[in-house]
């Protein structure tokens, strides 16, 4: 589908040389006097309390209000992404019977065990005995001929796992934030097809829209194809537009109280349920009444009315794709603590600008990797021939909202100001190099607000050297 935006935004050209020709004007408005940021922040180097807020960004933009691109676009968009991007699973697409090889391949393209050294919380080596174990759940000899996958609903926020345990596991014997067995999560709602079951029974192997991976048996509510593809399929809804939002609590209905939301969960209303009926103890007018799926104790799906109290940042829609609403949505997680794999109940930096977009309706894959290269996307790509002048230049050009990748990280542009581009990201560590001339290794662990231009990879190579690729959202149109 071609659709020509009513507020078009630059186009990358196709090849980079073309690129810096041809580049616009930079959309950062800023011929406005503006406030006077305040002084310099300890320890981040030239942040001010100011570029701490999505208000001091979206007064430089001459188009903060301007839409991206419209429903209809970012309806389209979503198409070419399940179209295009192989990162993308149909669920609903399965076929009803899987052979024994076809399920075999995709654990085995996950559960492979690492060649490197892995080591457990305390810092010792992973055992062989305890390997062995780890390797023998995933129960492969055991998987039937002809496999019929079975549907389900996530019932709560859960980790999905390259491996049907919960043993962590680390790279190093110092840094035990990075659990290399911890690969993503799903959230409440969320529709699997599950595929296998691990030999202790306690895990699943399941495919769903992003990812496929193991997860926990009893975060899984199994249920009829129709009845789990079906789940939210007609409105009303409630959208999660805070970081995270809560639903009641409740000790009459355990399963649903105080369940964690997070940004883009999407849940259907009942709005027609009576008024003066209460919910779970609670009378329903301070409160959105949604349903959500619950696991019964034979592990089958059960739908049930949940209370969201209205004081919980949600829309009835989807947001307005504008700068000024991507900036304060991705500010909404300014601080939180970084999480591997969407560990600690928080996110990684894929996982990061991935809920920011899902606010506004938009897919994108689930990792770096994939979203760096997305054909959905309008990319800019770079090679190890792309030189520093057309890097800096690239980067200059950037846009709110525009994603910027380097090798196992992705940023989301916020700004420009004193010479230098700003970013905010959920990272680890970063570094850049201070007054007195030596690099400044920082432990940011968290989402973060940095100029770009004086990050470093090494004590010679920028971040901006190693920028693999440049996506942005637009309007598609004929070339």
């Amino acid at each position: 589908m071609i659709l020509a935006s009513r507020e078009p935004r630059r186009h990358w050209p196709r090849r980079l040389t073309l690129a810096l020709c041809l580049l616009s004007a930079p959309a950062f408005a800023q011929a406005a006097p503006l406030p006077d940021p305040g002084a310099p922040l300890p320890y981040v180097i030239g942040l001010h309390e100011a570029y701490l807020t999505p208000q001091y960004w979206a007064a430089r933009l001459d188009n903060a209000d301007a839409p991206i691109l419209d429903r209809a676009q970012i309806d389209a968009q979503n198409a070419r992404m399940r179209s295009q991007d192989a990162h993308i699973q149909d669920i609903a697409a399965l076929p009803a019977q899987l052979t024994a090889a076809q399920v075999r391949t995709r654990i085995t393209a996950l559960s492979s065990w690492p060649t490197r050294p892995l080591y457990d919380d305390q810092g010792q080596p992973i055992a062989t005995a305890m390997r062995a174990s780890i390797e023998a759940n995933l129960g492969l000899q055991a998987i039937a001929a002809q496999v019929a996958p079975q549907f389900g609903l996530v019932v709560k926020r859960a980790a999905l796992r390259t491996f049907p345990t919960r043993q962590r596991v680390f790279s190093s014997t110092g840094d035990t934030d990075i659990d290399r067995f911890q690969e993503s999560a799903l959230f409440p709602g969320d529709k699997v097809a599950v595929v296998h079951r691990s030999a202790d029974g306690r895990w699943l192997f399941v495919h769903s829209e992003r990812y496929s991976a193991w997860i926990e048996a009893e975060s899984v509510a199994t249920g009829d194809r129709a009845s789990v593809l079906g789940y939210g399929a007609q409105g009303p809804y409630r959208i999660v537009t805070g970081a995270v939002a809560h639903t009641a609590f409740t000790p009459e209905e355990p399963r649903v109280s105080r369940l964690q939301l997070d940004m883009g969960v999407r849940l259907p209303v009942l709005a027609d349920w009576p008024a003066a009926t209460p919910v779970n103890g609670q009378q329903a007018h301070a409160a959105w009444v949604v349903q959500l799926p619950v696991r019964e104790a034979d592990g089958q799906l059960k739908l049930v009315p949940a209370l969201l109290p209205r004081s919980q940042d949600t829309a009835g829609e989807y947001l307005a794709l504008t700068p000024r609403l991507l900036l304060q949505q991705a500010f909404k997680f300014l601080g939180e603590r970084y999480g591997w794999g969407h560990d600690y109940d928080t996110r990684d930096c894929s996982g990061f600008v991935s809920e920011i977009y899902r606010s506004f309706g938009v897919l994108l894959p689930r990792n770096t990797s994939a979203q760096a290269v997305s054909p959905a996307l309008d990319r800019l790509p770079f090679t190890e021939k792309t030189g520093k002048a057309a890097r800096d230049r690239a980067v200059t050009q950037l846009q709110v909202g525009d994603l910027v990748y380097i090798p196992g990280h992705v940023m989301m542009a916020i700004g420009h100001v004193d010479g230098r581009t700003w970013v905010i990201h959920d990272t680890a560590g970063g570094s850049w190099y201070g007054a007195d001339g030596t690099r400044v290794q920082a432990h940011l662990n968290g989402v973060s607000v940095t100029p770009l231009e004086p990050m470093m990879a090494s004590d010679t190579v920028r971040y901006i050297d190693r920028i693999t690729n440049i996506q942005r959202l637009r309007a598609k149109t004929a070339e």
